[in-house]
């Protein structure tokens, strides 16, 4: 069956016009603390810790006047919550004594940090620097796999196909609508199929391979 992309991202633009990162931050430093916390865990629930946490301690150097039981004690609603505070600390230290305490603005950079890989570095150059870029979370992997957008099986695959089919202009918008529309209606279990608008060109509806409700 033949891939519409173009078609699929028209509908996709038009359905999801606001689409936007979820992820409430007022810097580069804050979507990146943001963005390593939001692993397993919803960005509803980010945005409830983030609150208590970046009024105080919105800058490396500040964070670090935390220990790591006190930082895992102020994020501990947040999966793996003493992982993360480990690894935000490591951040931290690694910002100040690598980059001036700036949030680098290179993917290598940004992956060397401890606990940052491609999804996050991805989210923080496109959401805050404005770089064309492709964040592939469960959302985006599912979706643009049933879609018929990408068929690999890792997230990395997933990135480079949609790379290849998605205008570069258009990676960071993409981005967010397949994330809205695996939130809003392309769920997991039981995505609601008939009232979905894509449901026409997408690979998974049209040969019968997703169960819908």
């Amino acid at each position: 069956m033949r891939v519409e992309t173009g078609r699929i991202l028209a509908s996709l633009a038009e359905t999801y016009p606001d689409a936007k990162c979820a992820l409430v931050h007022e810097s580069p430093f804050e979507l990146l603390i943001a963005t390593i916390l939001s692993a397993q865990c919803t960005d509803e629930r980010v945005n409830m810790i983030t609150p208590r946490l970046f009024p105080l301690y919105a800058s490396p150097d500040r964070m670090l006047t935390l220990s790591e039981d006190e930082l895992a004690e102020t994020i501990r609603d947040c999966g793996l919550f003493r992982a993360k505070a480990k690894n935000i600390l490591a951040t931290c230290a690694a910002l100040l004594a690598r980059h001036g305490g700036q949030v680098p603005q290179r993917m290598v950079d940004l992956v060397a940090l401890p606990g940052v890989g491609r999804k996050t570095a991805n989210v923080v150059l496109s959401n805050a620097f404005d770089v064309p870029a492709i964040a592939v979370d469960t959302h985006v992997f599912r979706v643009a796999r049933r879609l018929g957008l990408a068929q690999g099986d890792t997230p990395e695959k997933v990135e480079l196909e949609l790379r290849r089919r998605i205008p570069r202009k258009s990676w960071s918008q993409a981005h967010h609508w397949l994330i809205w529309h695996g939130r809003r209606i392309c769920h997991a279990r039981w995505p609601e199929c008939p009232r979905c608008p894509l449901r026409d060109c997408c690979l998974a509806y049209r040969s019968g391979a997703v169960e819908y409700r």
